[in-house]
């Protein structure tokens, strides 16, 4: 039997089944939560938030201090966002932008200021998906089409491959991983259109897609300007929780405007 440690085939082979059970493990973690909806789910955004926070405070190299500091100033808009309170509104949205500013005006820190709206935007637009009537599809297609995406961009791109989309930055990421994301993301959003999602969601999931990819590509940046492969180890094969949301980041505010945009025009 081939030592995994030694044989780089059975390594991929190992890396592969451990990042395969990880990811069953953390979507099923996730169905779960937003199948229950209501403070489970909204409990698993905030710690998922926290983490995020503290990842990114690390990508900038600030200090223990800060990064604390900056989640805590985070505590306050996501407890507004539980059902026991608030829940997600514009209160939620001011409080992050004012705990944006609490952040620069004491740290001195644009930066870390930045992270504040980076992860608590996502976190205030998926309670707010969660939240309406039909608010179980509309969560679940803002999250599973990102997974659809990476799904279909990491088979499409191992196995066709091809030119680079962007070598400076990510150089695994290929155009057929691109084009192979946005067909897997589409097809999933034509399924969901039989439950009741809306023609314009559908429409509109290409270019989310698209939207997915770019936000994986921002954070391969700032690793790699941080000198870091992943932005944490807290997720086994994963890397860090940044590393795992970070196509849900830009899709998730962008889908809740569609929605908002949707609800005012109908």
């Amino acid at each position: 039997m081939p030592d995994p440690a030694a044989d780089p085939v059975a390594r991929r082979k190992s890396d592969l089944a451990t990042r395969t059970l990880a990811s069953v493990g953390m979507i099923a973690v996730a169905a779960t939560a937003l199948w229950l909806g209501g403070f489970v789910f909204w409990l698993l955004v905030a710690i998922g938030t926290l983490f995020m926070m503290a990842e990114w405070a690390d990508l900038h190299k600030v200090s223990r201090e800060h990064k604390r500091l900056a989640q805590f100033a985070l505590t306050v808009p996501l407890a507004i966002l539980s059902p026991l309170a608030a829940g997600a509104s514009f209160l939620a949205l001011g409080l992050i932008i004012g705990a944006a500013f609490f952040v620069v005006i004491t740290t001195r820190l644009p930066g870390l200021a930045r992270g504040i709206v980076y992860c608590g935007a996502p976190a205030l637009a998926v309670v707010f998906l969660r939240g309406q009537g039909d608010g179980l599809l509309l969560a679940f297609w803002a999250m599973a089409l990102v997974w659809a995406c990476d799904i279909g961009a990491y088979f499409a791109g191992r196995s066709i491959g091809g030119p680079k989309l962007a070598p400076t930055i990510s150089p695994n990421k290929t155009w057929a991983g691109l084009i192979g994301g946005v067909i897997a993301a589409s097809v999933l959003a034509g399924v969901l259109q039989y439950a009741g999602l809306p023609l314009h969601l559908v429409l509109a999931t290409p270019l989310l897609a698209v939207l997915a990819q770019m936000g994986d590509l921002y954070e391969s940046q700032l690793k790699r300007k941080a000198g870091v492969k992943d932005s944490g180890n807290v997720l086994p094969g994963h890397g860090g929780v940044l590393d795992r949301l970070d196509g849900l980041v830009p899709v998730a505010p962008a889908a809740a405007l569609m929605v908002l945009a949707g609800l005012y025009l109908a």
